[in-house]
């Protein structure tokens, strides 16, 4: 029986392996967007709380807005819904970079909350000293509020990566691919359950990974 399972594995090892770098093409891209934009965006709404201004309020409505919109839309309808501005920037709505785009929207987002969450919890004495210093908002945000909220970043980004690791299970009704579009198409529509379940225990284990990781890390960096 072993040796079965071997074999049909062994049998599918070449469309395993492209669908597990489809996921990890996916997953990079939504997050290298989550941290470079994702990251000021939570920062900038954060700001717009502690630091009212006329001429921030609306910009900070705006994207309160789109983060509040992104986050509530059902996944597979946003996809959907993006493939013509998705074509119009990739000129074309198919395969795994065009997968990356929607993937990107959300994990945007999802950090931007995350990030000002984050902030928001910090203590008000990191911001008080930071006034007494007369530091300026560039000076407050890199060398207060991002050292002092690191650990819960990195914890907020861990949450984000294990998110896109399930939103980008469902990106093969574009072609986008992945490990998940592979359990369906090779596993479960072929009645090749053994195939099914190693990629579901795959997926598992990298989340377990992530999340261990993710922890590790931020506990590393914590220096409260």
């Amino acid at each position: 029986m072993m040796t079965a399972y071997i074999d049909k594995i062994s049998y599918y090892l070449p469309e395993l392996t492209k669908a597990l770098s489809e996921s990890g093409i996916m997953i990079l891209i939504s997050i290298v967007a989550a941290v470079a934009l994702g990251l000021p965006l939570g920062t900038f709404v954060y700001l717009t709380k502690i630091l009212p201004s006329k001429s921030s309020q609306w910009i900070g409505i705006l994207l309160n807005g789109y983060i509040n919109i992104v986050r509530s839309f059902p996944f597979l309808l946003f996809v959907v819904a993006l493939i013509p501005f998705t074509r119009f920037v990739l000129g074309t709505a198919f395969g795994t970079y065009a997968a990356a785009l929607p993937l990107s929207f959300v994990a945007v987002a999802i950090y931007a909350r995350l990030v000002e969450q984050v902030l928001l919890e910090m203590p008000n004495d990191s911001l008080e000293l930071a006034r007494s210093l007369g530091s300026t908002k560039v000076q407050l945000i890199f060398r207060f509020l991002y050292v002092e909220a690191r650990s819960g970043l990195v914890l907020a980004l861990t949450s984000v990566i294990i998110s896109m690791v399930s939103y980008s299970t469902v990106m093969g009704v574009i072609g986008g691919g992945g490990i998940g579009d592979f359990a369906l198409r090779y596993g479960y529509q072929r009645y090749e359950y053994a195939v099914m379940y190693t990629a579901i225990v795959l997926m598992i284990v990298f989340v377990s990974v992530i999340q261990i990781s993710g922890s590790w890390l931020a506990k590393k960096i914590n220096k409260k």
